[in-house]
């Protein structure tokens, strides 16, 4: 089985996600389940039908949940040090056309969140930042064609 890559922040963020769902909305979701049932007529009863569809969904992201969470492979960022880019690592990149600056901490992909500068390892930049170090130039594929990025900074924090 492979393992997943996930910070322990991510780690405990995706755990706190499984307990509410088993242990709040499951419970809830079933309790729905039943008031609809005492409405009579299964077939054309609504709630009953939104209910079970929010069933399968918490069902579905329990069972997804539980198999990431006993394939994680924790790291935690703190325990690592260098100039070298590899997982879990916090980068400072510039656009080497336009000079914006970007930071960007390089997560495993159930920890994603580019909102806020959470980069999964499977991202096309961070496929190109992985080995690299401070001072490193970067050219990166994308959607809207080649960017070249200069490496600032490498934190792990």
């Amino acid at each position: 089985m492979e393992q997943v890559p996930v910070t322990k922040i991510g780690f405990t963020r995706l755990t706190k996600e499984l307990h509410n769902l088993k242990s709040v909305q499951r419970p809830e979701v079933i309790a729905s389940i039943a008031v609809a049932r005492e409405h009579g007529d299964l077939k054309e009863n609504a709630e009953y039908h939104a209910a079970r569809e929010q069933q399968s969904f918490i069902e579905g992201r329990i069972r997804e949940l539980e198999s990431v969470t006993g394939r994680a492979q924790v790291i935690d960022p703190k325990e690592l040090s260098g100039n070298t880019i590899r997982f879990s690592a916090t980068v400072t990149v510039v656009d080497e056309e336009t000079d914006d600056e970007e930071t960007y901490q390089i997560v495993g992909d159930y920890e994603s969140d580019m909102d806020n500068g959470k980069l999964s390892i499977s991202a096309p930049v961070a496929r190109a930042l992985i080995g690299k170090t401070e001072g490193d130039s970067v050219a990166v594929k994308t959607p809207k064609g080649t960017r070249d990025y200069e490496i600032l900074k490498v934190e792990y924090k």
